[in-house]
């Protein structure tokens, strides 16, 4: 089911700045990256000062300030960057809404990226174990990318074997490789080596460089597949991968308003189960002329391994050029589970 209009008692809002992501109000639940017989650090938890965390669910609608009490980072300029993640080497181009890092990591727990700044910096490649994975089919992650055919006549597929599925995009999007990882890095760290906020991998891009703003330019939309493995449920999985991705491309600086829809269940016309959610930030701070509200829709499934897997797509709000609710239906509508053979 399409995840549209919700009633006002289906969005929720992030306010405590330390709580755990899928914790549910009025419910004290564990951390879910916790491992038995280990301590180990929310992986969206930055050393040294207290983050804003937009998994917090609670009720009511709200356009909050910064959170007090948390060191603020000097005011240089520093904007939302994307980050992308793959086996190859590490470039940084500084970006308003992207600007690429390529190193190695994985889109459950965020990796730390490199230095930001606008001059591009190549490092060594990561080994094999720091990339977020090899594509090919499901009994040989390290071979080539499983070979499969678009559903919609003229468009182009998308494939993870990682998360176990497969879409389709319009011909116009580019369509990266099933290695790479991209997120969005803390824009308020004060941190030089900012760690991303969220990640996804098997990612696809609409309107690449739609706007520049001095060295910084912007996409119009992304799209790919990030784990959800510690989700309470997958409606939970859902509701949050859809505030973050919001929160984290377009209004880092909580300068607007959040709404996330009530996660319902979903079924698509080829065969993917679960449930889908949307969120969307209206009346962000314009701090340059790429600024912009933004718009997020997920569902989150059961991979055939039996993990949890929430696919993503984000999206700039009120601009010329804006990816259209019926585009993203039609691509959700897509999506199928990839399974071993």
């Amino acid at each position: 089911m399409w995840p549209g209009q919700q009633p006002p008692g289906g969005e929720q809002n992030p306010q405590d700045p330390n709580a755990n992501p899928y914790q549910q109000p009025g419910q004290p639940q564990p951390n879910p990256y916790q491992q038995p017989g280990f301590q180990q650090p929310n992986p969206y938890q930055q050393p040294g000062f207290q983050q804003p965390n937009p998994y917090q669910q609670p009720t009511g609608q709200w356009a909050a300030p910064g959170t007090p009490g948390a060191p603020q980072a000097p005011d240089d300029g520093r904007k939302t960057k994307l980050v992308a993640i793959g086996a190859a080497l590490a470039v940084l181009v500084a970006g308003g809404v992207t600007g690429f890092l390529l190193i190695g990591g994985d889109d459950d727990k965020p990796e730390a990226g490199g230095r930001p700044g606008p001059e591009k910096s190549v490092s060594a490649p990561p080994s094999p174990t720091e990339s977020e994975d090899g594509g090919g089919d499901l009994d040989n992650p390290r071979g080539g990318t499983p070979a499969v055919e678009p559903v919609i006549d003229g468009w182009q597929t998308v494939v993870s074997a990682k998360r176990q599925n497969a879409f389709d995009v319009p011909s116009d999007w580019k369509v990266e490789s099933p290695t790479l990882s991209i997120g969005f890095e803390d824009a308020n760290s004060e941190e030089d080596i900012p760690k991303p906020v969220i990640m996804m991998s098997a990612p696809a891009f609409y309107g690449e460089e739609w706007c520049t703003a001095g060295d910084d330019t912007s996409d119009l939309a992304g799209v790919g597949t990030k784990g959800a493995q510690g989700a309470k449920s997958l409606q939970n999985a859902a509701e949050t991968a859809a505030e973050v991705w919001v929160f984290a491309a377009f209004d880092q600086d909580e300068t607007g308003t959040r709404k996330v829809t009530k996660a319902k269940a979903f079924t698509s016309e080829h065969g993917i189960e679960g449930y889908s959610s949307s969120a969307t930030v209206t009346g962000v701070k314009k701090e340059n002329k790429c600024s912009s509200d933004g718009k997020a829709y997920t569902v989150a499934y059961k991979a055939e391994n039996g993990d949890y897997a929430v696919w993503c797509l984000y999206a700039a709000k009120g601009v010329k050029d804006e990816l259209a609710d019926a585009t993203v239906k039609k691509i959700m509508n897509t999506l199928r589970p990839l399974t071993s053979s």
